[in-house]
């Protein structure tokens, strides 16, 4: 493609002030990072800073950059073609999708799948090798079903979406349309749920069901549980990212995001749009506001009242706050010799 019909794409998604210089308008044959970056490809800079010397050095055929002039000056100096978006990370991932297409299975159900009579398929679907569908399963239209995919009876998947290999949704679960649930991930497994009895514990059966609403994604080797009764429910176009425990009965609203090794306790509550952060633990019957983001390796052990905030630490406290204390972990020995020494002179005879 030219650099100009790129600009063309971002300019739909990012407005009028998309620019670039109309006199160098080279052939786009490729993306690739700034540091691995080769002739033809094109690359990205994100913001003024370190990345900015490669600028001077890159064989790249263009560049992605933000609205910075002291950027564009030095590209120019350079000879080298680019493109000045508001959010260039957002402009090279739309780059991305004009030149990759993640990998689909053809339009047909393979012959060792096993469907049981009478399931309700759409059209246009791709059914894998050794794919389990039982009884009582709705499948929509344009649905991928990669190899070892195994569903429980009564769960319903929406249009367009994508199951990768080895993944298992369990009975009566919902998959809306446009979800991503990739390798490995077990959607409505059992929930941790056991009552303690004299004898030890007694096993409460789980028998609500998970509702993943409209463009869900879920990453690899994560768990969504079904609670004891009603659902657990992930909300519209909320990713979810590897390795990530969901507990029984949560809910979590829109837009969200939650990144590696991040685990909910059952019955937690997320507003729309909150961030967390990797390995970020939520305790169980917990309430996070509306737009909250919590860094990486936080405890969430009480509600998060406040919108829009952002937490730290564990326990959880205002970022601004962490950082404050953060900056006197590696003073406290010298901290607490002055003090002894002040204790001691406060006891002295005068």
């Amino acid at each position: 493609m030219k650099l100009s019909e790129l600009v063309q794409i971002f300019t739909a998604y990012q407005g009028d002030r998309c620019r670039m210089d109309p006199s160098l308008d080279p052939e786009i044959e490729q993306v690739a990072s700034l540091e691995e970056s080769v002739a033809g490809a094109l690359s990205y800079v994100s913001q003024p800073g370190t990345m900015a010397e490669w600028i001077e050095k890159t064989p790249a055929a263009a560049l992605i950059l933000p609205l910075n002039d002291e950027l564009i000056e030095r590209a120019q100096a350079h000879g080298l073609a680019w493109a000045a978006v508001p959010n260039p990370r957002l402009a090279f991932a739309q780059a991305i999708a004009e030149f990759y297409q993640p990998y689909r299975l053809p339009a047909q159900v393979h012959p060792t799948a096993v469907i049981a009579p009478g399931t309700q398929l759409g059209k246009d679907i791709s059914i894998g090798a050794h794919v389990v569908i039982p009884e009582g399963c709705t499948i929509g239209n344009e649905v991928c079903i990669h190899p070892g995919v195994v569903l429980y009876p009564g769960v319903s998947i929406g249009d367009r979406t994508t199951l990768h290999a080895n993944c298992v949704i369990h009975e009566r679960s919902q998959v809306g349309a446009d979800c991503v649930v990739q390798c490995g991930a077990v959607i409505g497994g059992e929930g941790f749920g056991f009552v303690p009895v004299r004898e030890g514990w007694f096993k409460m059966h789980q028998s609500g069901y998970v509702v993943l609403e409209d463009g869900v994604e879920i990453g690899c080797n994560s768990t969504v549980d079904r609670p004891a009764v009603g659902t657990t429910r992930i909300g519209r176009n909320t990713k979810v990212d590897n390795q990530v425990q969901i507990g029984h009965d949560v809910r979590i609203g829109e837009n969200g995001a939650i990144a590696a090794q991040g685990g909910l306790a059952g019955g937690a509550r997320l507003g729309n749009r909150v961030i967390l952060a990797g390995q970020v633990g939520v305790s169980n019957r917990v309430t996070i506001a509306d737009g909250v983001t919590v860094t990486s390796k936080s405890g969430v052990h009480a509600d998060i009242v406040t919108p829009g905030s952002t937490m730290s630490g564990f326990p959880i406290i205002s970022h601004k706050l962490w950082l404050r204390a953060a900056t006197l972990f590696g003073r406290l020995p010298e901290i607490q010799k002055r003090l002894s020494r002040l204790e001691q002179a406060s006891k002295s005879p005068e």
